[in-house]
């Protein structure tokens, strides 16, 4: 362990390869190709192959080949343990030096105390996959989540097609518009519990550091709005995103929240992530 451990510190002693490593995390458990890391990062498949190999050889990350693509995820046992020897080891187990704040805030086995949740659904254009998340979380659990939706770049207008979708299933549009995640950052901004990333592009960048650490999830799935075809075609894209995410939500909602505390909920949260999707 002692020889390891230096080594991990080192290959992430790099910039490039520490970027590498944070965009693999922000989208844990997901199994990311290799061209998708490299258009997220701007770097050359070479360039980009000599950092997975690092990674790689330190037992950081998973490599898992699926037909003619590689795919690579955090190798989180690994990385725990690599975290656990710095925790345990250098900070000789004194929680009061070394946790995390929210650590302190919320104790292992304490529940989330029952109240009305805070949850935003972040996407790059915000005028259709996570608007629909937005309107469908107020709709099947509005009484118990203050749903909320956001782009990295937002368009100006939401997608007439999800629009049309919407209304079709019976949700109020009026309420609805495109928004910069700037609007939900700052002083007077909601503190949110939950935070979803629903498109591979915004997981990818950078997102804000959200006040009191919430539980972060990423649903990724096709983007509807890419659907070419005649307008039957296209619909059925925007059908089968919004079925999608109806599906998770529910998942979602009906998770025990009483009874679960902050690890298990972000536990819970990896696994609906992780479940393939069911697109009828």
């Amino acid at each position: 362990m002692e020889n390891t451990i230096p080594d991990r510190l080192s290959i992430l002693g790099h910039p490039q390869r520490l970027a590498l490593f944070r965009l693999l995390m922000r989208r844990y458990p997901d199994r990311v190709p290799a061209g998708e890391l490299a258009e997220a990062l701007n770097l050359k498949a070479s360039t980009l192959s000599a950092y997975l190999s690092s990674l790689h050889q330190g037992g950081l990350i998973a490599q898992e080949r699926a037909g003619t693509s590689l795919l690579y995820s955090i190798d989180m046992p690994v990385v725990r343990q690599t975290f656990d020897y710095l925790l345990l080891d250098c900070c000789r187990g004194r929680p009061d030096i070394c946790s995390p704040i929210s650590a302190i805030q919320q104790p292992r086995g304490t529940a989330m105390a029952q109240r009305k949740f805070n949850v935003l659904f972040v996407c790059t254009g915000n005028s259709a996959r996570s608007i629909f998340a937005e309107a469908l979380l107020r709709k099947i659990a509005g009484d118990r989540f203050n749903a909320y939706s956001a782009g990295a770049k937002p368009y100006s207008e939401l997608n007439p097609f999800a629009l049309r979708v919407l209304a079709a299933k019976g949700h109020d549009t009026a309420p609805l518009r495109a928004k910069n995640v700037s609007e939900f950052t700052g002083p007077g901004a909601p503190e949110f519990d939950f935070v979803f990333t629903v498109c591979n592009q915004a997981a990818n960048e950078e997102c804000p550091t959200w006040e009191g650490q919430p539980i972060s999830g990423h649903w990724g799935m096709p983007d509807p709005v890419k659907a070419t075809g005649t307008d039957a075609q296209i619909s059925l894209a925007f059908q089968q995103a919004y079925g999608a995410l109806k599906n998770r939500i529910e998942a979602f909602a009906a998770l025990p929240f009483h009874m679960l505390d902050k690890n298990a909920l972000q536990n819970a949260v990896d696994d609906l992530g992780a479940q393939k999707m069911d697109l009828t």
